[in-house]
């Protein structure tokens, strides 16, 4: 696997200790990612990620299993940040544990556990770095992990930004920022099949 379990932690262990001083901030007016707040945000990288592993518990082939994951509506944003640290912990927890053969339903196509480990990873890291921009702070997570998930999920990226910091390249992918003599990312999409 090009992405493993062991990325999904660095992931979330590089979006736990950039946030963690930030948990004394109001999470409800702070930005998140464009019109949500930081709340909204961090309530998205959840949702995203135990669907994740729901999804591949469930293993269904053409639809979400149906639930949706939402912190208590009284959460405090140091209960926010938990939320979304526990929820990476479940995808790296089921990632582990599932046989390397299931596949499993997503609108970028029927994907396996290191397509939803990487897919953990962006929302991840790419929702957190949105949270630490509102919240005045700065994501930088490590550069051979950002290189996986690129190499997994944006193989056009790999081959094309050889020379370019894996974590911009990843930020460029997702729209997050521009590149000199790049086009925008309006419309980007991952690689969710098995490559």
């Amino acid at each position: 696997m090009t992405v493993t379990a062991d990325d999904l932690d660095l992931a979330i262990n590089a979006v736990e200790s950039t946030l963690k001083p930030a948990v004394g901030q109001d999470w409800l007016t702070a930005s998140g990612t464009g019109e949500w707040t930081a709340r909204a945000t961090a309530e998205h990288i959840g949702d995203c990620l135990i669907s994740y592993a729901g999804q591949l518990i469930a293993a269904p082939q053409d639809r979400y299993a149906r639930f949706m994951a939402v912190a208590d509506a009284n959460a405090s944003a140091p209960e926010l940040l938990e939320f979304l640290v526990l929820s990476g912990r479940l995808l790296a927890s089921v990632v582990r544990t599932c046989s390397p053969t299931t596949r499993a339903y997503h609108p970028t196509g029927r994907s396996d556990p290191e397509g939803f480990a990487a897919m953990g990873c962006v929302e991840m890291l790419v929702h957190g770095h949105d949270l630490a921009l509102g919240l005045g702070l700065r994501l930088t997570p490590p550069s051979q992990m950002c290189h996986n998930v690129i190499a997994r999920l944006f193989p056009h990226t790999a081959a094309t930004l050889t020379d370019i910091d894996p974590w911009t390249a990843l930020l460029w992918s997702t729209n997050r920022v521009q590149l000199p003599g790049q086009p925008e990312q309006n419309d980007w999409r991952w690689h969710g099949n098995p490559l």
